[in-house]
């Protein structure tokens, strides 16, 4: 098999672990659901990728030390994490914020909120766990990185869409957000 097939097939065998392993439980779907019903959709998705990327080029670049490290640890740190996010969540927003304010922008609270989020939870989680043994055993270092963040953000974008459908209802968004909240922790125990 020449190079560029040997790293198109390392890059799709990246994507659908990684794919996979990140619906199995993850609480960063509903997160990003709960996210569209706050901020503009782009803003979200903007930090998802970014987090989502640095969080898989990391996975990639200590592979070996990511799964030497204590699954206990792990669990703490997305813990306090995932909490520390549910308060930045819950936090009151100023009068005239809601869907209008997701549509005209509040970008900088959005990105802020969703790269704290996306970035500081779920380490060495089974999407992150996939992508470090593959790079260990295929050595294609950037082709696990390419299709294990492509999988992670059509996840977010599955994701996102679920959430401005349910924006565009006109759902409660409170009650919509504590429940997609209260799913989250469900998977994560």
């Amino acid at each position: 098999m020449s190079a560029a097939g040997t790293f198109g097939a390392a890059a799709l065998l990246a994507f659908w672990s990684v794919f996979i392993a990140e619906l199995v439980g993850d609480m960063s779907i509903y997160a990003l659901t709960s996210f569209a019903l706050r901020f503009h959709w782009a803003a979200v998705l903007a930090a998802f990728t970014v987090a989502s990327a640095a969080k898989m080029m990391a996975a990639a670049l200590l592979g070996s030390a990511i799964m030497r490290i204590h699954g206990h640890w792990t669990y703490v740190v997305s813990a306090v994490a995932f909490f520390v996010s549910a308060v930045l969540i819950w936090v009151e927003e100023p009068p005239g914020t809601g869907q209008e304010n997701a549509k005209r922008g509040n970008w900088s609270r959005g990105i802020l909120v969703s790269f704290s989020s996306f970035f500081f939870t779920e380490w060495g989680d089974p999407g992150q766990i996939a992508a470090a043994a593959l790079v260990l055993k295929s050595n294609l270092l950037l082709a696990t990185w390419i299709g294990a963040t492509l999988a992670l953000m059509t996840k977010g974008t599955v994701a996102l869409t679920l959430g401005l459908q349910i924006r565009n209802k006109n759902f409660h968004r409170r009650r919509c957000a504590f429940w997609l909240q209260d799913r989250a922790a469900f998977w994560e125990s």
